[in-house]
């Protein structure tokens, strides 16, 4: 008895409606993606295999490195909008600075800044690919003319105003930094009685 021979079927699948739906979806992440802000500031970490996530809001963060001259500076960033805007009014009010409404809502998207605050507002209006490439000199730390303490101050007051929290403090500073600089920062932190803060590292595999 002869046997059926069966048909062979073609095993090849249509992939167009696949490659759309690879390209809309790629097209979709591109068109929201929000490119990185360069940092005014960029500082080499030390490695740590620690890993802790610090929190998105009711956070300070100081910055000690070298910028481009070569000069040890000192930055300083806030994360929370609400407490950015009531940091600014409270720094305004201090130093004799107005800021306008504008300005407020500027400063609260902004990322770290190196200014004295009289010439903050310079910053403000500024570009963010501007403001990257502006020489900032570092926000003053001398005992005549200690702005980061009063930064600390009154971001401290904003954060208890608003959440009823204290503020966290991160310190992000350069490998390569000498430490009577980073003792200096740590001095400000210990005269307002803050003995507990952070030190922001890069990521480090582990050894076995």
């Amino acid at each position: 008895m002869a046997k059926i021979k069966m048909k062979k079927k073609s095993t090849s699948t249509d992939m167009t409606a696949m490659c759309d739906v690879a390209f809309l979806l790629l097209t979709f992440f591109i068109l929201t993606a929000t490119a990185k802000v360069p940092e005014a500031l960029p500082v080499d970490m030390p490695a740590s295999v620690a890993e802790f996530k610090l929190p998105d809001t009711d956070l300070a963060i100081i910055t000690v490195g070298k910028g481009a001259d070569g000069k040890s500076k000192v930055f300083f960033d806030l994360k929370g909008r609400e407490l950015r805007k009531r940091s600014l009014e409270g720094m305004g009010a201090k130093f004799g600075v107005t800021f306008t409404e504008d300005d407020k809502t500027k400063f609260a998207l902004m990322d770290d800044f190196g200014v004295p605050v009289a010439n903050l507002k310079q910053i403000i209006a500024m570009k963010a690919s501007e403001r990257v490439k502006a020489n900032q000199p570092g926000i003053p730390i001398d005992s005549l003319d200690n702005q980061l303490k009063e930064w600390l101050l009154v971001s401290r007051r904003a954060a208890i105003d608003i959440d009823d929290k204290e503020l966290q403090i991160a310190i992000k500073g350069d490998a390569k930094e000498q430490y009577p600089q980073i003792k200096k920062i740590m001095d400000i932190l210990q005269d307002q009685k803050i003995n507990s803060f952070n030190l922001v590292t890069g990521t480090r595999g582990k050894d076995f």
